[in-house]
């Protein structure tokens, strides 16, 4: 399986937000491989465990071929180096990151896309201009979400929101969520940060992609807009987008760009 798409459009934007002093989020793109983690822990802890997850995510884009569990198995990597950087540094002593991404993997000998979760950093697609949250937060507020006790819109508010149930850094390993999907003409999918998702409500995304066709301008207006809401956290969004006919997944590796931003420490989320 080839590592490119030169047909699909990437668009890469992070903002350290208005209230935190240093951006503890790190965005990877490598390939065919999407990934943001939101770092926890404060001081240089949160930036360190954050880039670790992403720069071991990317590290899938080298391999030919991809299966789901080769994602969850990179996870898992990914949380023993921020287990053993954490063992190595008593000042990282309790990091961890959320992380959330979309890879091409092999299905039944067909290219399909993967959307993997841990935490609540987000995947949304959009299809026919109709955009739907792929990914489950996991976080307290997400799980009285599901329970009917609250909507999705007093989630966004909710004092408990950032108290998430599920990350790496932690032993055992937390347990990876992974959804799969043939690939659709004209898809756009959105890989965020809570900092994006916490002021930006769907109907405003799904406006926001709208209102910018090509994915560097989507990424740039949807992270300029929650800064503008209020920007009380970190704000990072990678946009990928198909071509509006049939799309083809196997094409010549060699023309992808990488891209990555990582921040500086900040205060921790949990």
């Amino acid at each position: 399986m080839s590592t490119t798409l030169p047909s699909i459009e990437r668009g890469l934007a992070s903002d350290v937000g208005r209230v935190r002093q240093h951006n503890e989020d790190t965005a990877a793109i490598e390939g065919t491989v999407f990934v943001v983690a939101d770092g926890m822990g404060g001081h240089a802890a949160g930036e360190v465990a954050s880039r670790i997850a992403a720069e071991a995510v990317v590290e899938l884009a080298a391999r030919p071929s991809l299966q789901v569990r080769d994602i969850v198995a990179q996870l898992t990597e990914a949380n023993r180096r921020i287990l053993e950087s954490a063992a190595r540094h008593p000042e990282q002593t309790g990091m961890g990151t959320t992380v959330a991404g979309l890879a091409v993997v092999s299905v039944g000998g067909s290219r399909h896309w993967a959307v993997f979760n841990v935490g609540d950093s987000r995947v949304y697609r959009s299809v026919d201009g109709e955009l739907s949250q792929v990914t489950a937060d996991h976080s307290e507020v997400w799980e009285l979400v599901e329970r009917g006790l609250i909507t999705p819109e007093q989630a966004a508010h909710h004092p408990a929101r950032n108290i998430v149930t599920r990350s790496l850094g932690r032993e055992p390993m937390a347990s990876v969520d992974t959804w799969v999907f043939p690939p659709y003409p004209g898809e756009v999918f959105v890989i965020c940060s809570d900092g994006l998702s916490n002021e930006l409500t769907r109907e405003r995304m799904e406006e926001i992609l709208a209102e910018h066709p090509h994915a560097e301008a989507a990424a740039q207006a949807l992270v300029r807009a929650a800064v503008d809401a209020g920007g009380r956290d970190n704000v990072t969004a990678i946009v990928v987008q198909s071509p509006g006919d049939e799309l083809d997944l196997d094409i010549d590796e060699d023309t992808t760009p990488r891209d990555q931003v990582n921040g500086s420490t900040g205060e921790s989320r949990a």
